[in-house]
């Protein structure tokens, strides 16, 4: 007997939808129109195709902001997902000093990204900072607004102490997921500390893992806010990353066309590279459980 299909629930979700279209899908339109077109003002514009994409990709500015952002990345990953690991496996499990550890790693989550940019800002600052005061006064010379090593140390020291507890509370949620018998067994086995961390803990955890390195890729990949504020992409061009390229071009010299088309191609970007991880962090995850 054939049943009636029910539609109705669409009508829960239309409002949703709605609110998607003019928040996403509209302003997505208005980008795309702009990149294969160009215009002179007052409305007028005139077909310009993948002109727009071809300059883009054969800007050399495009493949320094690129090439800076990718190594941003690489080496926040590098550094926050290891380290988040390690504080995970070594927070109480249970009892105050559990609640104390999480309320803690949350706190760095709340600052917003500009509040963060201004703290280590004034914290870095040579005058007033505590930092580079105390450096100074050691004798390093240290000063990152004029040395570009500087600045980049000092951006992923704050992303690391910004979103390390991002990965250390997801690594923390998976192993707190982990049954007590595993470890029982293991501890009948006479199995090491690395042996326990290998085949129980690290394959438990390769969920979480998968998100914590998927927001973390994504996060690092259009920073804006912390670097802008703190160094404005300086000194030079040393930490203009893709998003600040982009900010300059479509705001500050108001090429809306090619920056349209940074966007578009900056998009594709991130998409590719977050499916390529999702893809191999499933297949290993698929192998590890076999």
């Amino acid at each position: 007997m054939d049943k009636t299909q029910n539609n109705k629930a669409w009508f829960l979700i239309l409002p949703v939808l709605i609110l998607v279209a003019f928040s996403a899908v509209i302003p997505l339109m208005t980008v795309v129109n702009y990149s294969v077109n160009d215009t002179f003002g007052s409305n007028d514009f005139f077909w310009n195709g993948l002109g727009w994409f071809e300059e883009m990709i054969a800007s050399d500015r495009m493949h320094a902001a690129l090439g800076r952002q990718v190594l941003f990345s690489g080496i926040i990953l590098a550094i926050e997902v290891p380290l988040g690991i390690f504080v995970a496996l070594n927070m109480p499990k249970k009892g105050f000093w559990a609640s104390f550890c999480l309320v803690l790693m949350a706190l760095p989550l709340l600052i917003p990204f500009n509040v963060v940019g201004t703290i280590w800002q004034i914290f870095c600052r040579i005058d007033i900072g505590l930092l580079g005061h105390s450096l100074a006064a050691l004798g390093i010379d240290y000063n990152y607004t004029n040395d570009a090593l500087d600045a980049w140390i000092t951006i992923i020291v704050m992303d690391v102490w910004h979103w390390t507890s991002l990965v250390a509370l997801l690594c923390y949620a998976g192993l707190q997921s982990i049954p007590q018998a595993y470890y029982q067994a293991a501890k009948i086995d006479q199995a090491s500390r690395w042996s326990v961390f290998r085949y129980i803990e690290l394959p438990k955890m390769s969920g979480v893992l998968l998100i914590a390195v998927l927001l973390r890729f994504m996060d690092s990949f259009m920073i804006y806010t912390e670097p802008f504020v703190l160094t404005g992409g300086g000194p030079g061009n040393s930490t203009t990353f893709l998003s600040i390229d982009l900010v300059k071009m479509a705001v500050g010299q108001f090429d809306l066309g090619p920056a349209a088309a940074f966007s578009i191609m900056y998009f594709l970007v991130i998409l590719l590279v977050s499916w390529v991880f999702y893809t191999v962090m499933t297949t290993l995850d698929a192998q590890e459980t076999k």
